[in-house]
């Protein structure tokens, strides 16, 4: 409603005039200054005036809009999205009026509302334009991501965030930044706005000139935009690099913030450019000499450096020879003996350790290291001080289907395999005698030191009546036992003690037999010749017929070599021998020859 008379407001007459800018009295009458403010402002709630700030305190912000009374705004609407105020005494703002006179004679103002139509002003001109507009980018929803223009929220698709795919968006949070309105709905309180329209803009010109500059090989100056788990993105003025995680040292980098952060200014190499896909690809180590050159010349096989651990795994941890170089101790390479090496409790991340180079691949870039190899070696220390056929005591540590493992002095374990357990017995029966923990004596049988392993033996704490036997009783060899057992196919032959041999049917006779029994009795005295060995099963295979063929054999060939040389003598031949065997008589054999007659 618009003040068209006096009449309209009965108490204009008592209006404190203390309250109105000194300027308006100056030159100026009161009708003429009613009449004034009667042509320009509009009375209704909700219009938009502007007002003059004539008092600030902790909680209100007073202003004087050319009323009777002046106007109070709750401070906080006049703080910016930072929480700060930006307003002078004196300052001219746009307020909306939300009540002329509230019955107490105080008029209620809101700068919210006004606000929030110079925004919507302000988006409409600069939609009409194309310029850009400041807003804060404020948080994710479902397809984008808000952002606060004022007192405004608008859109932002995910899509038309950056222009960069790799860089993650959620890095802009919180930021002040320039968006382009690509529609704006009043009616529907609809804002749509673009981020990657204004970079895009931005870097057009710039972008253009430095893509035509760049070459491989090139060393530029680049910002760093972006970091991620696999490299970082760098500025190189209007066109972004990759830097990848492998090209920024010479040396193992688990995460690109260990060396860079966002806004570094450094300096790159072109080492790739795809002029059509405007891909770069940078690296910074390239700045540098390669420290894998002439490595294996100022790292020889078996010399010892000292390194300082950077990382520790399961398998292992990772030491840093010099800068650039760094080399895998394996878990199998910390301990002499331990088989089961936990890292972390071996060394810690940053100790500086003695360690021995094992080996160079210059071409895959890997050096292995020793932990071990720079402490005493106690399996050489076993050699020096043992020898093989040595009785040792130790201390069963396990046991296992194949043997049991003890151990002995220096800490280290040897094993006794199944197969060394006893003469008489089969190991497996008695492995199960043992027990964890507890000592046992063994003879050494064997010592690699290079493989790490110690041969030791119970059964050779006792004397082998089988191995001499068959060591006296080679194969061919006749020998003599008592029957001790007879069965249908076999019978058992005790040639000494603990030793045995087996008779099969087929070698009591050249003739066919059906039953071993009807030939054989038990503690039968028997003559054999030794066929064969099993040294596994401690069996000595025998023959009564072999035996009695090679004995045949032999006396016949005894008989028939006389007549085989008196058929290749001629009959002269044949009466000299015999006279010589007869004056070769003596005259004893002579006389008793004449006696016999």
């Amino acid at each position: 409603m618009t003040v068209n008379s006096f009449s309209n407001y009965p108490n204009l007459f008592i209006l404190p005039f203390f309250t109105q800018p000194k300027s308006i009295f100056m030159n100026t009458s009161f009708s003429e200054l009613f009449e004034e403010s009667a042509r320009t402002v509009e009375m209704s709630p909700g219009s938009i005036i502007v007002g003059t700030v004539v008092d600030i305190s902790d909680e209100f912000v007073t202003m004087h809009v050319g009323l009777k009374s002046e106007g109070i705004i709750p401070r906080e609407q006049f703080l910016n999205h930072k929480g700060e105020l930006n307003l002078n005494i004196g300052d001219q703002v746009k307020v909306t009026m939300e009540v002329v006179d509230d019955g107490f004679g105080e008029t209620r103002l809101s700068r919210e509302k006004a606000k929030r139509v110079e925004t919507w002003e302000h988006l409409e001109e600069a939609f009409a334009t194309k310029e850009p507009i400041k807003g804060v980018f404020s948080g994710r929803v479902k397809g984008g991501f808000t952002v606060n223009i004022d007192d405004v929220r608008a859109f932002l698709p995910g899509s038309l965030v950056v222009s960069d795919p790799n860089q993650d968006p959620t890095e802009l949070e919180g930021q002040e930044l320039e968006f382009q309105i690509i529609k704006l709905d009043i009616n529907r309180n609809n804002v749509v706005v673009s981020r990657r329209a204004v970079l895009e803009a931005e870097h057009s010109d710039e972008r253009e000139a430095l893509l035509e500059a760049l070459a491989e090989g090139q060393i530029r100056q680049g910002t760093v935009k972006n970091l991620t788990d696999y490299g970082a993105f760098v500025d190189l003025g209007g066109v972004d690099g990759l830097l990848h995680v492998t090209d920024m040292a010479w040396k193992r980098i688990r995460h690109p913030s260990q060396v860079l952060s966002v806004g570094q200014e450094v300096t790159v190499r072109v080492l790739s450019f795809d002029a059509e896909r405007s891909r770069v690809s940078l690296g910074m180590k390239q700045l540098g000499e390669d420290p894998w050159i002439d490595i294996s010349r100022r790292y020889p096989p078996q010399s010892k450096v000292y390194a300082t651990v950077t990382n520790i795994t399961d398998y292992g941890c990772f030491a840093e020879i010099e800068d650039g170089i760094e080399g895998l101790v394996h878990v199998s390479e910390m301990d002499w003996t331990s088989r089961n090496v936990i890292p972390s409790k071996v060394v810690t991340r940053g100790d500086t350790i003695e360690v021995m180079i094992i080996e160079i691949d210059e071409e895959r870039r890997r050096v292995s290291l020793g932990i071990k190899q720079c402490l005493d070696n106690p399996w050489e220390q076993f050699a020096e001080t043992h020898k093989v056929g040595e009785t040792v005591s130790g201390v069963v540590q396990s046991i296992t289907d194949f043997g049991i493992f003890l151990r002995l002095d220096g800490n280290v374990d040897g094993l006794v395999h199944i197969s060394d357990m006893s003469w008489t017995e089969p190991g497996e029966t008695v492995i199960r005698r043992y027990s964890k923990g507890e000592e046992v004596d063994a003879v050494v049988i064997a010592i690699d030191v290079e493989r790490e392993r110690i041969g030791l033996g119970i059964k050779q704490l006792d004397a082998d009546v089988f191995g001499d036997f068959l060591e006296a009783h080679p194969i061919g060899s006749v020998v003599k036992g008592t029957v001790e057992e007879v069965r249908q196919k076999d019978a058992t032959v005790r040639l000494g003690e603990g030793v045995k041999g087996v008779i099969k049917i087929g070698e009591i006779s050249e003739e066919r037999i059906e039953d071993v029994r009807n030939e054989l009795k038990v503690d039968e005295e028997v003559q054999a010749r030794v066929i064969g060995t099993d040294s596994r099963q401690r069996k000595i295979w025998l023959s009564i017929k072999e035996s009695e063929i090679k004995e045949g054999n032999k006396m016949q060939q005894e008989y028939q070599q006389p007549v085989e040389e008196a058929k290749t003598m001629t009959f002269g031949e044949l009466i000299k021998t015999q006279l010589e065997a007869k004056q070769n008589d003596s005259p004893e054999e002579e006389t008793e020859n004449e006696q016999e007659k």
